[in-house]
């Protein structure tokens, strides 16, 4: 089971980095998008991995799940939604003003003023 977890987060982080470093904005959206997937389940692996465990310690409960990470998790999730909202608006808004979705376009004006520099 660790194993299987430990591949799925290994795999997730691989491709959104690797979507990350793409030249076009959708696909560093998603790239993000997995890596925040990723630390997800990291947060929520580090709580131990147990299956059919309460959350909560009561009598006669040897086992139990630690409620920590479910409660980070829960915050993350929220907060990478939250996030992806404000990347797609601007991206969406880069992507409106120049008719262009490349991540890493120059500004029309700076190669005049290097050139004038010189």
């Amino acid at each position: 089971m660790e194993f299987l977890v430990a591949s799925a987060i290994g795999i997730l982080t691989a491709g959104g980095l690797y979507l990350t470093l793409r030249l076009r904005t959708f696909p560093v959206i998603l790239g993000i998008s997995l890596l925040t997937y990723a630390v997800n389940v990291f947060l929520f692996a580090s709580g131990r991995l147990t299956v059919g465990a309460p959350p909560i310690l009561s009598k006669g409960v040897d086992v139990y799940a630690d409620p920590l990470p479910q409660a980070l998790v829960l915050t993350a999730i929220v907060i990478s939604f939250g996030m992806t909202a404000v990347v797609v608006m601007i991206g969406l808004g880069a992507f409106l003003g120049s008719d262009d979705d490349h991540v890493d376009d120059q500004p029309e004006g700076d190669d005049k003023a290097a050139e004038g520099a010189q």
